[in-house]
């Protein structure tokens, strides 16, 4: 399957920046790029060889780039056919959406469509946050917020406009945005090539990472600084709903905005447990959980203890389309618990983790 790599982040974030240095960069892969649109702002020409048809652009260094003027399904499958065919050689795909773009229903094209699901397995949503204008931006704009949210990964960029405290503070409102997505600050798009492919962040295998921070931070927090450690098993089959269950009050992490100036509607929670979940009721918990919040849960993933199981159990989903799957067996020396990451749009926190204490067996 073709790895795909989604490239958000607002107008002047640094996308196009961040993009021309990989395409430069010798790394011997060939990377397919896709793009909403062409403009001033979007790859230099010059870097480009116009020897192709009006849809794909073959480029100096190997790679191609594409404009996206349908559906990006065909676009997909317009590469795909075209890679089976010997016509293009390609390795990856990196989708940059355009500043505006909610990369939410570019993400469920991975999942909605059978054909782009069997060609392309969806790697990671990469956000480049402006450090200079995040702040403002975040609050004047959701779909800024909700490329945050969509995060596996966020890059702040231009950081040496704005002084320490600033870049602290950013740091502290995006991680309790979107504490599974680790932060980096990059300048100029100098970021390493691993640290932008292969993330696995759509990957049930891939690890449950919750920034030790995010939970430390407040003492009615309960800080708990362990990170989970690797699941055995293959990628997100998406489009199942799950749903109803049970928990202990105190086992849970409620990390709320801690800025009283930033009332983000994009938050997240944590939810953790030590005793074992009831597999059915959590099963229709879940269900109806997605059936009516769907829309306003942006990302969401766990691993998860269940009662009568050995191994662990993980999952994970966009909007209402999630997937599990059984991963490595709990260790003897392991402390058996599930640890829940939700981020989303004015979730109810209290009624989930409510009503996954009602789960719990």
């Amino acid at each position: 399957m073709i790895p795909v790599t989604i490239l958000t982040g607002f107008l002047g974030s640094g996308k196009t920046t961040l993009l021309k240095r990989i395409l430069n960069e010798k790394h011997g892969m060939k990377i397919a790029v896709i793009e909403n649109e062409f403009g001033e702002e979007n790859i230099d020409n010059e870097i480009l060889v116009q020897d192709a048809n009006e849809q794909i652009i073959q480029m100096s260094n190997g790679c191609i780039c594409c404009t996206i003027r349908g559906d990006l399904a065909r676009v997909l499958g317009d590469l795909a056919a075209k890679k089976q065919a010997g016509e293009l050689d390609f390795d990856r795909v990196v989708i940059e959406t355009t500043g505006l773009a909610n990369p939410g229903p570019v993400a469920q094209t991975f999942f909605m469509d059978n054909q782009i699901a069997d060609e392309f397995l969806l790697d990671a949503i990469i956000t480049l946050v402006d450090a200079k204008h995040a702040d403002h931006q975040l609050d004047e704009h959701e779909v800024v917020q909700r490329q945050v949210g969509f995060a596996d990964r966020l890059f702040i960029t231009k950081s040496d406009l704005v002084d320490e405290k600033a870049l602290g503070d950013l740091r502290h409102r995006l991680l309790h945005m979107n504490p599974k997505a680790a932060i980096k600050v990059v300048n100029f798009g100098e970021a390493d090539i691993k640290e932008i492919f292969d993330l696995r962040g759509f990957n049930l295998n891939a690890k449950l990472e919750i920034d030790p921070d995010f939970l430390a931070e407040d003492e009615h927090d309960h800080a708990h600084h362990d990170h989970d450690h690797g699941h055995d098993h293959d990628h997100a089959n998406c489009d199942h709903d799950h749903g109803k269950c049970d928990h202990e009050g105190h086992d849970h992490d409620h990390a709320h905005h801690h800025h009283a100036h930033h009332d983000d509607k994009i938050k997240s929670f944590v939810y953790r447990s030590e005793r074992p979940f009831d597999p059915n009721r959590l099963e229709d918990f879940l269900g109806g959980i997605l059936q009516i919040y769907g829309e306003r849960l942006l990302r969401y993933k766990g691993v998860l203890y269940m009662k009568g199981v050995d191994r662990k159990v993980v999952f994970q989903g966009v909007h209402q389309m999630m997937g599990s799957d059984l991963a490595s067996k709990w260790q003897p020396v392991e402390k058996k618990n599930s640890k829940m990451v939700f981020i989303g749009i004015e979730l109810p926190q209290d009624l989930i983790t409510d009503g996954l204490d009602a789960c719990l067996a």
